[in-house]
């Protein structure tokens, strides 16, 4: 048996004469070829390690005649008779001490490491651009069937190509949406539906800042419609897709900025959500939708939680230098600058695909995120009445719009 005062250059390094290896149920045990036995714990931490759940994307077990198990890797066209699964072995959870497993450092890609989404469906909306797109082009290369959700189709059919110029044989669908049209929205929805396909994942991702004031189509100001009421009424439409596909789950991205809206139970009205030209002002626009994204998520949450289907909300970083800024030259040179100290694309999409597939989110419902950890959001962000309160007005304010109840 090996003692820990081994000189190796990390205490999970496997010690000579020693094999680490995998059960087909995930336990990790480790060969001593010397005295030719086997142990659960590592010979020098003592730890026990584990890595269940399914094989990553592209990989397939197979059984030899004489019932040797064996790995093909599909998309390099390797074998191995090593379990892949191993790369992503972890510490038993009896372990004493806890650690955030993921921060603000990590990608989307890194988070979706081992993880096969075969026959998996997710609409990403704003999904040509930013935050939108590497949110698209990781669950894509993980094997979801992903639907670019987007205004601008040219855009998206370029990211589509994109994607599959990287990765080809993945599935990327572009469909038209324009959130500022609720016929548009309707007009998708009614697509997707006539597809017949499922819905695991809706991610309501795109959103509008620094408009100066613009009064939709539907008579409603642009930065609550598009970031808000929109998605509200394209996961109403979805509703029965969502729970047939059950579990399933809505993603929500919302933003730290929601801390500075000042809505409450009292000044909560149609004149407040929408307000006219007078009484507009871009960033307090912005910092409303952002709070509605917030308790919309966590009223959602409610009513569909018992059908297996579960909402979070997210905040995906800080002032990253996106598309969402190109509306005013100031907002576009401020972000410029603090463009080397703020998350890169891959890293800003990294909560949206954490709360989307990470196996322990899968139940989770209700509660907001940033850094791939749940946080506390404001008080009106975590207000249960005035989550309702908003949930009925939105109803109203379509309704009133689309010319029957919604």
């Amino acid at each position: 048996m090996a003692d820990g005062s081994l000189d190796t250059d990390s205490e999970d390094e496997i010690p000579a004469g020693w094999e680490e290896r995998m059960t087909l149920d995930g336990d990790v045990y480790y060969a001593n070829h010397s005295t030719e036995t086997t142990q659960w714990e590592h010979p020098v931490t003592r730890k026990k390690k584990s890595a269940k759940g399914e094989l990553p994307y592209g990989w397939e077990r197979q059984f030899k005649d004489d019932g040797t198990v064996f790995y093909v890797d599909h998309v390099n066209k390797k074998t191995t008779f090593t379990d892949p699964r191993l790369a992503f072995a972890e510490t038993d959870a009896s372990r004493k001490v806890l650690r955030q497993k993921y921060d603000s450092s990590s990608t989307a890609l890194h988070i979706l490491n081992g993880r096969d989404l075969t026959g998996k469906y997710v609409i990403i909306t704003g999904a040509n651009s930013g935050i939108g797109f590497e949110t698209a082009r990781s669950l894509a290369f993980h094997g979801a069937h992903v639907v670019m959700a987007c205004r601008n189709t040219m855009s998206a059919q370029t990211c589509r190509d994109l994607i599959l110029a990287e990765r080809p044989g993945v599935k990327v669908t572009v469909m038209k949406i324009d959130l500022a049209s609720l016929n548009s929205v309707k007009e998708f929805a009614d697509q997707y539906k006539q597809q017949e396909w499922p819905l695991h994942y809706l991610i309501c991702n795109a959103a509008v800042f620094g408009l100066p004031y613009t009064q939709t189509e539907d008579g409603l100001e642009a930065t609550f419609q598009v970031n808000h009421l929109a998605h509200f009424y394209l996961t109403k439409l979805l509703w029965t897709q969502l729970m047939t596909s059950a579990p399933a789950r809505v993603i929500v991205v919302s933003s730290e900025s929601h801390r500075s809206a000042d809505l409450n139970i009292l000044n909560l009205s149609e004149e407040k959500l929408s307000p006219l030209e007078s009484g507009y002002w871009d960033l307090r626009a912005y910092n409303l939708s952002k709070l509605c994204n917030l308790l919309f998520s966590l009223h959602l949450n409610t009513l569909l939680c018992r059908y297996r289907v579960s909402s979070v909300a997210l905040h995906p970083g800080n002032m990253m230098y996106t598309n969402l800024q190109r509306h005013w030259w100031l907002y576009r040179t401020i972000f410029y600058f603090v463009r080397p100290w703020t998350k890169s694309m891959q890293q800003g999409a990294a909560t949206t695909v954490y709360c989307a597939i990470a196996p322990e989110m899968q139940a989770v419902g209700g509660m907001y995120f940033n850094n791939c950890c749940r946080c506390p959001p404001s008080s009106a962000g975590a207000d249960d009445e005035l989550a309702k309160a908003l949930w009925d007005i939105s109803e109203k304010m379509l309704s009133k719009r689309i010319g029957r109840p919604i």
